[in-house]
């Protein structure tokens, strides 16, 4: 054999070895959610409740104000999201704990006496581990997640926790009567970059029906891992971490008492307004 031969053989030799490896990767990558998947749908849905309050196309719509305590709240779920009242910040119950992702950027403990106009939370009590091991964007991750849900009819609550590239966050400051809809709102928004941060992702999926009531498909809030940052997520770059989902077949939909509830204008149709303000940059 000569040289060129020997090291025409010894490229392609590499060349396979790597597109062996790439393949390796993708397999084992694969592996990771396959393998995760299966419990997820074996998983009883016994005893598993979404509580809320109150519904997202009131809060489009301006109704800022509610007459549930988040003392109340927390007797209904140890894991959820919302905001407060006056739209007050950004709520990411988790642990037990409600905090508040604040226009200026802190994050503060809310206090029990505090109100909220819009909140969704439930017990979560874990689920099946998926592992992150590759950057991932918030729309590859949902995609993701998207493969082990395959009853798209219920709700899910979903815990990811791990360390982001990126992550963009989103929160308002406190509104004063006369209160304008919250896609108006949405445009003063305070928006957040943060690199490089360990953090924890608060979310629900909500399925299609749910339009009107709550916020169909994903809805994401997060917290840093020290508590000091947070908000209403608008994109990410997740380097790793895990994943837990945990399916709801229950929901419990508490409505207000305020006047200012009763006199909203319902029926509208609102998809476009939600969409401008959930994806809001």
């Amino acid at each position: 054999m000569t040289l060129d031969e020997t090291i025409k053989v010894g490229l392609n030799l590499s060349l396979q070895i790597i597109v062996l490896d790439i393949k390796l990767k993708k397999l084992i990558f694969a592996f990771i959610f396959l393998a995760a998947s299966a419990p997820v749908l074996a998983q009883s849905l016994d005893g598993a409740v979404a509580y809320q309050y109150s519904t997202i196309d009131a809060l489009l719509s301006g109704v800022y104000e509610g007459d549930l305590s988040v003392q109340d709240l927390q007797h209904h779920g140890d894991f959820g999201l919302g905001t407060y009242n006056r739209i007050d910040g950004e709520m990411i119950v988790i642990d037990g704990v409600a905090y508040k992702a604040k226009a200026d950027g802190t994050v503060v403990g809310a206090g029990g006496t505090e109100q909220t106009p819009f909140a969704m939370v439930t017990r979560f009590v874990g689920g099946p581990k998926i592992v992150i091991i590759h950057p991932t964007s918030l729309k590859a991750l949902e995609a993701a997640i998207g493969q082990i849900i395959t009853n798209k009819n219920i709700f899910y609550a979903i815990r990811v926790e791990g360390r982001f590239a990126t992550l963009k966050t989103r929160a308002m400051s406190a509104q004063d009567k006369p209160y304008q809809p919250l896609a108006e709102v949405s445009k003063t928004q305070s928006v957040f970059s943060y690199v490089n941060m360990p953090a924890m992702l608060v979310g629900f999926y909500s399925p299609a029906f749910s339009q009107g009531i709550n916020v169909p498909g994903f809805h994401w809030h997060a917290l840093s891992i020290d508590h000091q940052h947070g908000g209403h997520v608008l994109d990410l770059m997740l380097t790793s971490g895990v994943i837990q989902v945990m399916p709801i077949a229950e929901l419990e939909l508490q409505l207000p008492t305020r006047a200012v509830f009763s006199n909203y204008e319902q029926g509208s149709k609102r998809s476009v307004e939600l969409m401008t303000v959930e994806e809001a940059h």
